[in-house]
């Protein structure tokens, strides 16, 4: 038992005798059957036999425009639940600025649509949800408070996260299905069990959410004895995520307290993978691959078949638009693209496939009367015709430094998320050796020398590239650091490194060529929030520039207001991140296998002209090209930085 302070304790106190206090019914008259619940085989929904027929979507990475599209198209493919991740470090950016407000965050906007559609809705709220996102959904400024560890029994961390879970129950507890609303069940964390065991810091999260929740709550965990049983909680329904063959059997090999027991739910059943980045990385898609499709039918019909429930992850990925994708620790960093397509049945650009088609087959024959409507059209794509780009302004005509110190700080240090921070020094003597920018590259440094491009430093390679610099004193080095993603996850599981403890982007520790520690730094923050103004004189040197151009997009004809949307590539970039009309699209990389970026017609303004600002990393062109197409582009090309 863990020694805990007064406060703590009184707060605890509170809640767990909260969950105590509904009198025992005196009327004699026969009892409403619950909303919705549970008994040992079947879910119960206004006490009828309810199987789940489920598909996660998570509404922050789709267009808030699109989302009754989306979910029309989930019930045309027979599912009648969704199961949404809520993504913390969207709702409060920095600490104590709420954005619930914000359409985009509008959660209670999407529940009431889906109940619209004849959805119903599972809340996965985390505060921790994985989901190849940036540090797993936690907001950044959650590494600069002093004394702080997430994902654990931590009075601080437990204390922000309750601030967190209630900002959030305060929009979606009216939508429980206890209220007449859609939301049927919410997660207790998320696959706790995959990163440790700590009993007491999940039942608080239990307890919580109990307080702010009147409906059924469950865990979500792998299938090993010690994911099922780090990841449980006492009271809570225990369910599993892969494949449910060996799923199921082994939720009730290893969960054996009644109070964790009920019907089998496979809350993730993978219908394929992400994309990272990566020169030999190739695309996620079932496409050529028919064997994968034959693998998803059967584990449908074996779960269905027994009357046990199931969520396709993902039915509809969406887009880590912004900087918003995480990573994966492998020894080396896994960044995930811009793109969450997934290869889901559901594309990235919200179009239905041949593999929605085959599972809307197989799910139609486990539907009443196999009545389920027909999916909506899909939206026609655009092509736009090649756009000229001309420099705008450098990245490195800078102002009064943020910060300068002896040594370098990181990112967080400088009170920054995302996007990228300069470091530069004096040389003070000759020197000559090996750069080590930092413990390591976190996550991708571009070195310059007076004004010259040198190299990368790249952590997404087990062996990042080794760079020897010969410089001499009153030289300026340059470093700039590339917050590429942080980590939300590391495989294979390990209790004993864990890089979620391990948040910090920029430079950590000294920075050496050699032998020789080098002192002396200012730094830029550069989080890229703002565009730049146009600059008359641009640095021509190797330095990160900004291009502008602008496009002219049709209107709908007719009655129709939606725009089309389209794809945008930037044939002649190496790596950077475009915006259109002021909104970030995300990051570009000629490695691949993301060669286009979706650009949704929510962005664009019909019948004038639209503005496209891209910022390339390492220019090759004094003037480059974007174009729209309405055919999605994959593949890969080798990377120029690394030999």
């Amino acid at each position: 038992m863990h020694t805990h302070t007064l406060q703590l304790l009184s707060w605890l106190f509170a809640v767990a005798s909260s969950t105590n206090t509904t009198p025992a019914p005196t009327s004699t008259t026969t009892a409403a059957p619950a909303a919705f619940t549970y008994n040992s085989t079947s879910f119960l929904l206004h006490g009828e036999p309810y199987t789940i027929i489920g598909g996660q979507m998570d509404p922050q990475r789709v267009p808030y425009q699109y989302w009754r599209d989306r979910l029309s198209k989930a019930r045309a493919m027979g599912l009648n639940t969704i199961f949404t991740y809520v993504y913390w470090n969207l709702l409060e950016p920095q600490q104590g600025d709420w954005m619930l407000d914000d359409p985009q965050n509008d959660i209670a906007e999407f529940y009431k649509i889906s109940q619209e559609e004849g959805l119903h809705v599972v809340l996965r709220p985390g505060p921790y949800i994985c989901g190849e996102r940036e540090w797993g959904g936690f907001p950044y400024w959650l590494s600069t408070i002093t004394n702080l560890t997430v994902r654990t029994y931590n009075e601080g961390y437990l204390n922000y996260s309750k601030i967190y879970l209630e900002k959030l129950a305060s929009k979606l507890a009216p939508q429980q299905v206890t209220q007449g609303g859609p939301l049927l069940m919410v997660q207790v964390e998320n696959e706790y069990g995959s990163y440790g065991s700590n009993h007491d810091y999940t039942s608080t999260l239990r307890d919580i959410l109990r307080q702010i929740y009147d409906v059924p709550l469950y865990t979500n965990d792998g299938t090993e004895n010690f994911t099922l049983s780090g990841g449980s909680v006492p009271g809570v329904l225990a369910e599993i995520d892969g494949g449910p063959t060996y799923g199921f059997p082994a939720r009730d090999e290893y969960i054996t307290d009644p109070s964790q027991l009920g019907p089998l739910l496979d809350g993730e059943y993978y219908t394929l993978a992400p994309d990272n980045w990566g020169a030999n990385v190739p695309h996620q898609t079932t496409v050529g691959n028919p064997s994968y499709v034959d693998g998803f039918v059967s584990d449908i019909n074996f779960v269905l078949n027994a009357s046990n429930s199931i969520s396709l992850y993902m039915f509809h990925g969406g887009t880590n638009f912004g900087l918003s994708n995480g990573a994966i620790w492998q020894n080396y960093t896994k960044v995930y693209t811009t793109s969450y397509d997934y290869g889901a049945p559901l594309d990235e650009s919200g179009r239905t496939t041949d593999l929605y088609f085959a599972l809307r087959n197989v799910i139609q024959q486990y539907v009443a009367n196999g009545s389920i409507p027909e999916p909506p059209a899909n939206l026609p794509l655009a092509s736009i015709l090649k756009i000229k780009l001309s420099p705008m302004a450098s990245l490195f005509d800078l102002g009064e430094p943020t910060k300068s110190s002896t040594w370098p700080v990181t990112m967080e240090e400088l009170g920054q998320a995302y996007g990228l921070t300069l470091y530069e020094h004096k040389v003070e003597e000759d020197l000559e050796g090996l750069l080590l920018p930092g413990d390591r590259a976190r996550d991708r440094v571009l070195v310059y020398v007076n004004g010259k491009k040198i190299g990368a430093v790249d952590s997404t390679y087990i062996y990042p590239q080794n760079l020897t610099l010969t410089v001499s004193s009153g030289d300026k080095l340059q470093l700039l650091v590339e917050n590429l993603g942080r980590v939300d996850y590391y495989s294979p599981p390990s209790h004993t490194y864990n890089s979620l403890l391990d948040p910090y982007k920029g430079i950590l520790t000294n920075v050496t060529i050699g032998d020789t520690i080098l002192s002396g730094w200012d730094m830029y923050s550069l989080p890229l929030e703002k565009l730049p103004i146009p600059a008359e004189n641009i640095t021509k040197e190797d330095s990160p520039i900004y291009y502008s151009g602008y496009f002219h997009v049709q209107g709908r004809k007719g009655n129709d207001t939606r725009h089309l949307d389209t794809f945008i590539n930037i044939p002649n970039g190496v790596k950077g991140i475009v915006w259109v009309n002021g909104f970030m699209l995300g990051r570009y990389w000629i490695i691949g296998p993301q060669q286009s970026m979706y650009l949704p017609g929510t962005v664009l303004k019909p019948g004038v002209m639209n503005e496209i600002v891209v910022l390339e990393l390492e220019p090759t062109n004094s003037t480059m090209i974007a174009q729209g197409q309405a055919e999605r582009i994959w593949g890969n090309f080798p990377d120029p930085d690394y030999s």
